[in-house]
């Protein structure tokens, strides 16, 4: 349905900041289906988990362990959004997904994924 492209990881110190973007490419219909766009990370050997995710309608919601750090924001483009990413530390560390939420008029709820990219937070 749609294609998300990450950037923006890196190696950062602990305490520092760093700035994910993820763009969503396809067709217009699907890219209008958007709902819901956000951030998830997965270590290995761990289940994936919610960092943030902003919907349409303006709404966000933040994984506990990095509310307050993190701020997730969305472009001007529905196709757009962006994680920053302050005060990070060690557990930080892990490979960021960005996820599209998309409903499309014809009904059903259908999740993309990008291929991710990796955060290493030094101590």
């Amino acid at each position: 349905q749609v294609q998300l492209m990450e950037s923006g990881g890196g190696l950062v110190q602990a305490g520092g900041s760093l700035r994910l973007s993820c763009v969503a490419s396809g067709s217009i219909f699907y890219i209008n289906a958007i709902n819901a766009m956000g951030w998830y990370r997965q270590n290995p050997g761990k289940q994936r988990e919610l960092v943030a995710v902003s919907t349409t309608g303006g709404s966000t919601n933040y994984g506990d362990s990095v509310k307050g750090r993190f701020t997730i924001s969305r472009g001007d483009a529905r196709n757009t959004v962006y994680l920053q990413m302050n005060s990070l530390k060690p557990e930080d560390t892990g490979v960021y997904y960005c996820k599209a939420q998309l409903r499309p008029d014809y009904g059903g709820r259908y999740d993309c994924w990008g291929p991710g990219s990796q955060v290493t937070v030094s101590s």
